[in-house]
This record gives C-alpha cells, structure tokens and sequence, in this order.
C-alpha cells in the first residue's frame, strides 16, 4: 500500500478564488508521504513550501482517499489537505476554482442558467431511479422551493457524477457539463477543500489570510462573496464587520480613479484570538 500527500493551495487574486495546479489545470500538487515526517501536517507544510515556494497560512486536513490498485505496487491512499496562501503577481499554475465547478459560482445570472439545465438534466435520471434520487438533488441544489446551501460542493458534485454528467464519471449520459476534468480523484478532493473553506468562514476568521495587510471594505466583501459563490447585501455586510470589530481603520486610503477614496483597514489579529477562545461564531458567508 502507498501513501501521498495531496495539496489544494487556496488564494483569492483579483476577487477571484484559486487554486494551484499541475499538469495544465489537472491535478492538485502531490508528493509521497516521507516517514520522517513528525506529523503529517508540518510534512505537507514543509513539502510545499519547498516545492512551489509559496508561505502556507492556515492548514488542515481533509480526508482520506482511497483509489483500487491499477498495478503492482498496490492501493494508493491520498492524504488531503487544504491550506491558505497568498500568491501576489505570480500567476503560473493557478487557475480559478470556478473553472472546475461553473455552477458553484451563484453570485451571478451564468451560474443562474447553468443550474436550470443541471435540474433539467437530473429529472430525467431521477425518473429513472428510486424516490431517493429526487429528495436529494431537491436538498443539494435547492431544487423545488428548497434552499441553496453553499457548503454542499461535495454532495453536488456526487451527484453529478453519479448521473453521468461530468467527465469522470465512468458511466457518461451523452454531453457532460461544463467544468474542467481533473486526474483520478482530484476534482473531488478540490470539491472537498471548496467546502471545507465556505464553512470556515462563518465561524473563523481564515478569510483574512486570503487578504493582504490591508484592504477596503469592499474587497472584503468581494472576496467572501467569491469564496460563497452568492452576493451580500453591501450595508448589512459593513455593519456586521463593524460590530464584530474584526477590523480597524488604518490613516491610509485607496486613491480611486471616482468617487470617494476608500478607508483601508487591517485585520484585528487579537480580538479574533479572544473571540475564538470562548467560541464566538463568525458567520461571514450567511446572506446578510
């Protein structure tokens, strides 16, 4: 049996989120597990870090995968792991993780369209198979009056697969959908890290380290609309931000080519320690 790390390296550049790829867009960096290795995360960090030479923020696991042996040298089980990054101009390998899951992205009319085909395309399969089928495409995308749950990236993409609808699935139902295929199991791993971070977020202040040092309030809200894949409402947003006082105003401002210049803020490092030591919750990726 063999072991390997797997890496999805997050960042948000240009209000976009992404991810950092090999092999044209098609796989998630990777490495063998090394023994001498204290703990499994400080060997991810320091792999990493060594190979692609990017400074990790926050990083956790996410689970273990497991793919059927292909040759002789047995089962291979991947270790995954999601980690925080910034990326500043350098934009070689990394790709938007939208690119991956088109529908993901509900923050405008394109993912709007996408998912109407998607339900279009599941009522036929659901027809077919047992009552199951519909109460959970209903639960995943929101589907008849229920609600869309940015979080479930996993079990849509599941779903999706199950039906025949994406590239990898082995049991293809004619055109598949949009999104960039990726090697063996690495689409579901980045489906995985997707939702990992969209549930952080409310109750962590990880966003922060996809930001620099300091920043309107504006591209705080872009960025968290980008990693939610839905919009907010711009005042509710600012108050909540505020109130929490996860942030402090810095004496600097963004010089706009219109409008008013923009206050720029920091982030407040220690009021978020004391917060996450009696358990505040942070629900930044709730439609406010």
């Amino acid at each position: 049996m063999r072991s390997e790390l797997v890496a999805v390296l997050i960042a948000v550049q240009d209000g976009a989120p992404m991810v950092l790829t090999l092999k044209n867009g098609h796989a998630l960096p990777s490495g063998p597990l090394e023994t001498s290795h204290r703990s499994l995360q400080k060997g991810l960090r320091l792999w990493v870090e060594r190979q692609t030479g990017y400074h990790l923020g926050h990083v956790e696991q996410l689970y273990t995968f497991a793919d059927a042996p292909e040759d002789n040298e047995g089962r291979l089980i991947r270790i995954s792991y999601m980690a925080l990054t910034r990326i500043g101009d350098e934009r070689e390998g990394w790709r938007g993780w939208y690119e991956y899951f088109p529908w993901e992205d509900q923050s405008g009319s394109v993912g709007q369209v996408l998912l109407d085909k998607i339900e279009a395309r599941l009522a036929h399969w659901c027809e077919a198979g047992p009552i199951d089928r519909r109460q959970r495409c209903d639960l995943a995308f929101g589907f008849n009056r229920q609600s869309w749950d940015d979080e479930l990236v996993l079990q849509r993409y599941e779903l999706l697969w199950e039906a025949g609808l994406v590239a990898e699935a082995p049991h293809r139902q004619g055109v598949v959908l949009p999104g960039m295929i990726m090697a063996r199991d690495h689409r579901r791993i980045l489906a995985t890290a997707m939702a990992r971070l969209r549930a952080k977020i409310r109750y962590r202040p990880v966003i922060f380290e996809l930001m620099p040092e300091t920043f309107t309030l504006l591209q705080l809200q872009r960025t968290v609309e980008a990693v939610a894949g839905r919009p907010m409402h711009k005042q509710n947003f600012r108050r909540l931000i505020l109130q929490q006082e996860l942030v402090e105003e810095t004496p600097d401002v963004e010089l706009q080519t219109q409008g008013r210049p923009a206050r720029l803020f920091r982030f407040r490092r220690e009021v978020i320690g004391a917060r996450h030591l009696v358990g505040s919750k942070l629900p930044l990726a709730k439609p406010v």
